[in-house]
């Protein structure tokens, strides 16, 4: 978490009101600020005004395919990109070794909080 007692922003960005409710709900009671969004265009919009730390990215959003908001991320936001400086992707494959943390749905509240608190503290 941010040290200088600013709430570090998340993105949940999923199709499902559902899963965004979830996630915004139980990272709000552990002290970050979550904004939603339910397109890959809508994910870009929050992106574009900064001050995002971490994206939770679902791969399938409608017919959308997350990798294409991945894979934007990667080549405009450096800061984005892992402490192991990896170069952004170029390939249309599905590499999930592109995000810093995979959590396969269904997921429970505790590992949701443990990977963002872990993703956080880098």
């Amino acid at each position: 978490m941010a040290t200088d007692g600013a709430r570090p922003v998340v993105l949940v960005v999923d199709d499902e009101p559902a899963i965004r409710l979830l996630c915004r709900v139980n990272l709000e009671f552990e002290g970050y600020e979550v904004l939603e969004a339910a397109t890959i265009a809508a994910a870009q919009d929050a992106l574009s005004n900064g001050g995002v730390a971490l994206v939770l990215l679902d791969m399938h959003i409608g017919l959308d395919d997350g990798m294409v908001l991945l894979r934007d991320i990667l080549s405009r936001e450096p800061a984005f990109q892992s402490q192991s400086s990896r170069a952004p992707p170029t390939s249309t494959t599905r590499d999930y070794s592109l995000a810093d943390a995979v959590l396969a749905k269904p997921f429970t509240i505790d590992q949701l909080t443990d990977t963002v608190r872990t993703l956080a503290a880098r």
